[in-house]
């Protein structure tokens, strides 16, 4: 059974997108691989929010993130300590993954995890965070994980790469 898609977030007013890719994804081990691969292109400071079903590889994605950008500790759903800092090992930015699911309301309720003041020299990671987090900055990446829903075994996903704002201008995110 196909669920429909969910929302694409669209930019705030005044904003536009200015990188956009599309691409199929068949496998858990691909869609870390993905991962792997769009860490290359991140730097400290970048936003990404990762939006879609329970199940769709959001930590999976996350977990290849922190592989390709050589931090501690093993990548796992950061759901009920809310949000976890892995440090580098290779001398490049800190990943902090945040899953902001059980969070309501907007910035205001994430004050207290700082991200504004982690965003400038890590790469912070947020999952669930769409109406909750395009505040800390015009420049983000959103990632729209879409999978099969149902009684199926299918590991096939469609994954929308969304730059937004002047840091993903030239950004060739159909590359990856």
């Amino acid at each position: 059974m196909e669920a429909a898609h969910p929302p694409v977030p669209s930019a705030p007013a005044g904003t536009t997108p200015v990188s956009e890719a599309t691409l199929s994804v068949d496998s858990p081990e691909r869609m870390q691989e993905l991962g792997r691969r769009l860490a290359a292109v991140l730097r400290p400071g970048d936003l990404v929010m990762l939006t879609g079903e329970l199940g769709a590889g959001k930590t999976t994605l996350t977990r290849g993130l922190g592989e390709g950008l050589g931090v501690r500790g093993a990548v796992t759903s950061p759901t009920f300590v809310i949000a976890r800092v892995h440090p580098s090992l290779v001398g490049g930015p800190a990943l902090v993954h945040v899953d902001a699911y059980r969070l309501g309301g907007g910035l205001d309720e994430m004050e207290d995890l700082d991200l504004d003041v982690s965003l400038p020299e890590s790469v912070v990671v947020v999952e669930w965070g769409d109406g909750k987090v395009e505040e800390l900055t015009d420049d983000r990446l959103h990632v729209l994980i879409h999978r099969v829903t149902g009684d199926t075994d299918d590991d096939r996903r469609t994954v929308l790469l969304r730059g937004v704002g002047e840091r993903w201008a030239g950004e060739e995110l159909g590359a990856l």
